[in-house]
C-alpha cells in the first residue's frame, strides 16, 4: 500500500472513536484530511466539529459539516489528529503543518487524543523530525541561541518565496534540528518557560491516548 492509502486506512478507522451525537475535535494535515472525508457521510450523526486550523475548517465546511469555535465549547470527548513522530509512550512531535498551537488548544479540550498515522511516523526516540516552535518574532534570535545551547540548530521556517512562514496566529516558526529527545515531558516543560515561545511542537503533556497506525498488514492499535 502507498503512504496515502495507509493514511486513508487510519482516517477511516478513526470513525470508530467518534461519539454519535457529540462534538469531534479535528486536527490538521494530510492524514486528517482523509479523516474529514471519511467523516462527511456521518455529519448528521454528530453535533459538529472544533477545528485546529483554517485549512481544516475550510475542508469541513466544504463537506457541510458544522464547525464551532473552541471558545464555544467546554470539552470534547475525542480529538483526532496526526503526528510527525510518535514514540512508544504516545509522546509526539507535531507542527509540520504549522498548526501546533491551535492543535494543542483543541487537544486540551478533549478527554482522549486519537493519533492517526502511517507506520513511518513511529520512532524509538523523538527528534529526527525537526521540532517546530511557534515564537514571537522579536524573540526569535534569542531562541535560536537557546536551542544552540541544547545542541540543536534552529532556523526560521520559510515559504517557497523565501519569506518567513506565518501561522494562523500571526507568528513565525522555528524548526529545530539535531535534537535527540529522550525526556519529552521535561523538554516541553523547559521550552514552554522561555520568553517568546508561543507553543512548542512537543506533545508530551497532551500525548496520544490511542494511536491508529497504518501498516501494510492493516491498522495497528496502540494504547498508551
Amino acid at each position: 500500500m502507498t503512504q496515502d492509502e495507509l493514511k486513508a486506512l487510519v482516517g477511516q478507522a478513526a470513525l470508530a472513536h467518534v461519539v454519535p451525537g457529540e462534538l469531534v475535535g479535528v486536527g490538521t494535515g494530510s492524514t486528517v484530511n482523509h479523516f474529514i472525508d471519511a467523516l462527511a457521510p456521518m455529519k448528521d450523526r454528530i453535533a459538529g466539529c472544533v477545528s485546529s486550523s483554517q485549512a481544516s475548517t475550510a475542508r469541513l465546511l466544504a463537506h457541510g459539516i458544522r464547525v464551532l469555535e473552541a471558545t464555544e465549547v467546554q470539552g470534547l470527548p475525542v480529538y483526532v489528529d496526526g503526528a510527525d513522530e510518535i514514540d512508544h509512550q504516545g509522546f509526539m512531535i507535531k507542527g509540520g503543518g504549522a498548526a501546533l498551537t491551535r492543535e494543542k488548544i483543541v487537544a486540551d479540550l478533549a478527554e482522549r487524543f486519537v493519533c492517526i498515522a502511517d507506520a513511518s511516523k513511529r520512532v524509538e526516540v523523538l527528534g529526527a523530525f525537526p521540532l517546530p516552535v511557534e515564537v514571537i518574532e522579536m524573540a526569535a534570535a534569542q531562541l535560536v541561541r537557546r536551542f544552540q545551547a541544547l545542541g540543536g540548530t534552529a532556523a526560521l521556517r520559510l515559504k517557497a518565496d523565501g519569506q518567513p512562514l506565518i501561522t494562523d496566529n500571526g507568528h513565525p516558526l522555528l524548526d529545530v534540528r539535531g535534537l535527540q529527545i529522550t525526556d519529552p515531558l521535561a523538554l516541553e516543560t523547559e521550552i514552554n518557560q522561555w520568553p517568546g515561545v508561543v507553543s512548542v511542537g512537543l506533545f508530551a503533556r497532551h500525548r496520544a491516548s490511542v494511536c491508529l497506525l497504518g501498516t501494510p498488514a492493516g491498522v495497528q492499535t496502540l494504547v498508551f
